[in-house]
């Protein structure tokens, strides 16, 4: 029996092209792709963010290393290395303090122009011990910028002398009474109206020396001034604790707050370097 095989016929229109997909199909494709990706992309992120604390970068010589970089773009290497040890010499008073109250205190982190930064789970289990650790970075802030004197008495060199007038004045403005600075800290165990005081101080100082550095200290001391006197005034047994502070304990960061403005006062007198335009 004869077995016939048809060829098949060829369509009158060409051959068949397989269906193409819809305009929006082919967007929904590449969004999908485009979020995948983006989804892969933060998902690495996210391990970086996380490594970032343990990059030598970040760690304290790194951080001071990328500081005394910025700030010796415009004061030069040699005034921006002391520059930095001075602020390190403060922020360790706050770590040395903050020990002591038996509280776990990171190493200080520096932040170009924006000084540097202690991270603590708390300031201590009081506003006396708040004071105490606000006070820490000035008072040894203070001794640091003070022992350049001798240095600059005997070398002659006009640096260290204009590093100790730095090193007071920068413990000075710190004791503005205004959360988060150190006088602001004094002032939850002296008076804490008075942080609305030194906020209305710090708003004079902006206006008058308008400067980024500024705006930023003012926006973050009126948003904590605004939060910590409206949770001292919720009021509850926690709060009213906190804030019981003796009178002996009151007088004695009254002493070394007033104290420490007088000697910062002092110290800039005998440090400023005169100036003449010409």
């Amino acid at each position: 029996m004869e077995h016939i095989h048809r060829l098949p016929t060829p369509s009158p229109t060409g051959p068949i092209e397989p269906e193409r997909p819809s305009l929006w199909r082919r967007i929904g494709t590449a969004a999908l792709a485009i979020g995948a990706l983006v989804a892969k992309f933060a998902a690495k992120l996210k391990l970086l963010l996380i490594a970032l604390p343990k990059l030598k970068l970040l760690t304290t010589s790194g951080s001071m290393l990328v500081s005394i970089a910025a700030y010796s773009l415009f004061f030069g290497w040699t005034f921006a290395v002391g520059f930095v040890l001075l602020l390190l010499v403060h922020e360790m008073g706050h770590v040395i303090q903050l020990r002591r109250e038996g509280i776990r205190a990171s190493a200080p982190m520096f932040i170009p122009f924006l000084g540097a930064v202690v991270a603590a789970k708390s300031l201590g289990e009081n506003a006396t011990a708040e004071a105490r650790v606000g006070l820490a970075g000035p008072v040894l802030g203070s001794l640091g910028a003070a022992a350049l004197i001798p240095v600059y008495l005997l070398t002659g060199d006009e640096l260290w002398r204009a590093l100790a007038f730095t090193g007071f004045f920068l413990n000075l403005f710190n004791l503005l009474p205004v959360v988060p600075l150190d006088g602001g800290r004094a002032m939850a165990a002296m008076a804490p109206w008075m942080w609305f005081v030194g906020f209305a101080a710090l708003v004079g100082v902006t206006i008058a020396f308008p400067n980024p550095i500024l705006l930023i200290i003012l926006l973050f001391g009126g948003m904590e001034t605004w939060r910590r006197w409206r949770q001292r005034r919720a009021g509850g047994e926690a709060q009213e604790a906190y804030y019981r502070v003796t009178p002996r304990a009151r007088a004695a960061v009254a002493a070394v707050y007033v104290g420490l403005i007088v000697a910062l006062a002092v110290g800039m007198d005998v440090s400023h370097l005169p100036r003449t335009l010409g």
